[in-house]
């Protein structure tokens, strides 16, 4: 009776914990994103901000799960609180799959995003996805498909600046004792 219980409690404890893990994440892809942000004066919702930074180095940092829920939380709730609501579906679903593309190439083989260039090639690689995402999205929301062109090189921008952002705080933050235990 007694192992059972302990193991109930590691259980619980470790659900406990993993739930205030990603609300912290998603916080921070939040915060991130309302620090500094520019609008872009092409397209329709072209912003420059530190959460696409913060989503790359979360997903890079604690894998795809944790990338994607951050991502689609955080960003999703930036557009709901700062009058974007229009945009959070779209939102959510493009920087969910981002968020979960990255952390899968980055903890690929077992990795946990601890190879530079796995991480690179994950955050390259959720760019079209992205960019996708969000044409297809805005193509629905203007009924029209040539106009979402206009804000791709501003979402290339904030995703180049992101990545540029993330890989060398992930280098860093990769040395630390928290993130050389495996947990």
């Amino acid at each position: 009776m007694q192992i059972t219980q302990r193991q109930t409690h590691a259980k619980t404890h470790a659900k406990t914990f993993d739930l205030v893990l990603t609300a912290i994440l998603a916080t921070l892809v939040l915060v991130s994103t309302m620090f500094i942000n520019i609008k872009l004066p092409i397209g329709q919702g072209g912003l420059i901000h530190l959460g696409t930074a913060m989503l790359f180095i979360i997903a890079i940092l604690f894998g795809p799960k944790k990338g994607a829920l951050a991502g689609a939380i955080g960003m999703g709730l930036f557009d709901i609180f700062g009058g974007w609501l229009i945009w959070a579906p779209t939102t959510i679903v493009a920087r969910a799959l981002q968020g979960y593309i990255v952390g899968k190439i980055a903890w690929s083989n077992g990795r946990r995003g601890d190879s530079i260039k796995l991480n690179i090639v994950g955050a390259i690689a959720s760019m079209p996805v992205m960019l996708a995402v969000y044409y297809v999205g805005q193509g629905v929301m203007y009924n029209n498909w040539v106009a979402p062109m206009a804000s791709i090189p501003g979402d290339i921008i904030q995703n180049v600046v992101g990545l540029m952002i993330a890989i060398p705080l992930c280098v860093g933050l990769k040395k630390t004792p928290f993130f050389r235990k495996k947990f």
